[in-house]
């Protein structure tokens, strides 16, 4: 499926690039960016349509041209399928002529589809998939990971939570690579917190009924009942675990990643108090509420954080075109590691040589009913991990890229 961008007028975010002469370079005369994600199922609230709509802003912003080639946003469903999402990432590099694939959806299927990036040697944009193995071992100088992942995410919240006396955990963790990896990184920094793991499930994706897996966590005697999902996954689980009373003074609930989107769904009454990390929120600033109106008159809601990575990500490959003037991968990727990532909401921000974007994480906490004051208000800041702490660091990575840097 396919869908073309619309954008006609450029802003003066992007004004300076757009002064490039057309280029015999861009092949084929045309930038086409594919959105590969989960269209349909867990995960199509936060990536979904929306991170279309938000490639689709981003090539706006450049007047729907750049280095005078037209800019085109196509997309398909990989519905979080390893296999499918193989299939589909060469397909659109070898026969539709593709330059770049973003926001990646679930960790498993972006995995995959990275293995394909790197053979056929395209750029991939990754803001969907959280396994940090993304800038681990399995690295690549083709691919890009922009907004979370699990090390980071896994860092504020067993901090705080071991501070107020949490130190027995019980992992309900998601049946695949980004579950495996969050729990894993989580573990680690409970134990050396003086944390105890007392015991874990693992829970297929899209898991509709958690009663079985709640109903262990209540009976291990654990003071924390930790989420490693993410999507409706997240906001199921917990629903039913105020259904069932597992929330409680004697046990609390820790989730690592969840979009505003599970907020909405699952709600304030519920949500209240759940504690998170983010490096995107639509009230953060003005910037990101200069951006989450674009988004918001399109969509009818603010975007989420996979969805404001989409636009962040597809905005600065544009520029690093425009500054080399070609879509040649091996030259795009080098300009996209030196120039300084800056837009609406992020701001000189590096890109490290294993493609991990060095931005601000916020520790986030849903508000109380009352404390809301109109709608999609449901967080609060309570602090800000600098960019340059958040992520692994360079003496713990497994990227033989970062030995040579």
């Amino acid at each position: 499926m396919k869908r073309k961008s619309i954008a006609a007028l450029g802003t003066a975010l992007v004004a300076g690039f757009m002064s490039s002469s057309a280029l015999a370079q861009v092949s084929d005369n045309v930038v086409r960016i594919s959105i590969l994600n989960d269209m349909t199922g867990i995960y199509a609230d936060a990536g979904g349509k929306g991170s279309i709509v938000a490639a689709e802003l981003a090539a706006e912003d450049f007047g729907g041209k750049v280095a005078g080639a037209k800019i085109e946003v196509v997309s398909g469903d990989h519905a979080n399928r390893p296999d499918i999402a193989s299939n589909l990432a060469r397909k659109v590099y070898d026969a539709e002529g593709v330059d770049v694939i973003a926001d990646g959806g679930s960790s498993a299927a972006a995995l995959a589809m990275q293995n394909v990036s790197r053979e056929k040697k395209k750029i991939i944009l990754l803001s969907g998939p959280a396994t940090a193995e993304i800038t681990g071992k399995a690295c690549s100088p083709y691919s890009f990971h922009w907004m979370y992942d699990t090390y980071a995410l896994a860092a504020a919240p067993p901090e705080g939570v071991l501070k107020r006396g949490g130190d027995t955990w019980f992992f309900i963790t998601a049946d695949y690579a980004f579950g495996k990896s969050m729990e894993a990184e989580a573990t680690k920094r409970i134990q050396a917190g003086g944390g105890k793991m007392v015991g874990g499930v693992r829970a297929p994706l899209d898991t509709p009924d958690f009663s079985s897996y709640l109903l262990q966590a209540q009976g291990s005697g654990a003071k924390v009942m930790a989420l490693a999902t993410a999507g409706s996954d997240t906001s199921n689980a917990i629903k039913q675990a105020q259904e069932y009373k597992v929330i409680g003074p004697n046990t609390q609930v820790v989730t690592f990643l969840m979009f505003i989107n599970d907020v909405n769904a699952m709600g304030l009454k519920d949500g209240q108090g759940l504690i998170s990390s983010t490096t995107y929120y639509h009230d953060l600033d003005d910037g990101s509420r200069k951006f989450a109106k674009r988004f918001w008159d399109k969509m009818g809601r603010p975007p989420s954080i996979v969805q404001a990575g989409v636009y962040s990500s597809v905005l600065h490959y544009l520029k690093a075109i425009a500054a080399t003037n070609t879509d040649d991968a091996d030259k795009v990727a080098a300009k996209m590691r030196e120039m300084p990532v800056e837009d609406g909401f992020t701001h000189g921000a590096k890109i490290r040589a294993d493609g991990r974007l060095l931005r601000d994480l916020y520790v986030t906490e849903v508000k109380k009913p009352e404390e809301s004051k109109g709608p999609w208000d449901y967080w609060k800041i309570v602090a800000t991990i600098p960019g340059d702490k958040a992520w692994r660091p360079v003496e713990e990575s497994e990227c033989p890229l970062l030995k040579t840097h």
